[in-house]
């Protein structure tokens, strides 16, 4: 069983930057693929970014490429975003999820999430 936490959200100015980090119980991810969601309120969960090690790459939501920025650690047991130039409409809960078939299609595992809240 995989369990996962996020940490790193709260309240930040437009303009400003957060790091949100996912870390991992459980086992070391492997082959997985990892990913970051967020959903507003009154809104669908929309995927934000995914990471896979094996055979590597990331991929982003056009509403964030060139802000955000996905990467893990070595163990690959942590996976971050960092959020840059952020806005307003970029406030969600933000969670962190694990594709075991690391394709980016099948999330089984989800985080609790964390709030990012962007005032203007």
């Amino acid at each position: 069983q995989v369990q996962l936490a996020e940490s790193g959200g709260g309240l930040v100015q437009a303009g400003g930057s957060l790091r949100l980090s996912c870390g991992a119980s459980g086992r070391a991810f492997g082959r997985y693929a990892m990913g970051w969601f967020r959903q507003a309120p009154g809104k669908e969960r929309e995927f934000v970014a995914g990471i896979r090690w094996i055979p590597g790459g990331t991929v982003y939501a056009d509403s964030v490429k060139g802000r955000f920025a996905i990467s893990g650690d070595d163990t690959r047991t942590t996976v971050y975003l960092q959020m840059n130039s952020l806005k307003p409409e970029d406030t969600a809960i933000y969670y962190c999820a694990a594709d075991p078939g690391g394709d980016l299609t099948r999330w089984i595992y989800w985080g609790q999430g964390t709030q990012v809240t962007v005032s203007s």
